[in-house]
């Protein structure tokens, strides 16, 4: 893979989980290359998780003024976890 997961849009990562899922199923490719191409699978979806969690925080944002009107607020992003921080099992 050229692009560092981290990098790619949501539509790139959607797109390479599925060229993933078919070669898996395809039953094309050895024992080893499926665990490697898993690993890579489960850092997109986590990725893509990250994406739509942040895409619902912003839209969340929105709220509604006395006069009943949508009122967007600035979404200030969580900071991002230590390099060192493992994921919550």
């Amino acid at each position: 893979m050229s692009k560092s997961i981290k990098n790619l849009k949501f539509e790139e990562a959607m797109r390479r989980l599925d060229e993933i899922v078919e070669a898996m199923e395809s039953g094309e490719i050895g024992i080893e290359e499926s665990i490697g191409r898993y690993e890579e699978a489960m850092k997109l979806a986590a990725h893509c998780r990250q994406i739509l969690d942040k895409a619902e925080q912003r839209i969340r944002k929105i709220q509604v003024d006395a006069q009943g009107r949508p009122q967007a607020e600035p979404f200030e992003p969580p900071a991002e976890p230590a390099a060192d921080s493992q994921p919550p099992a």
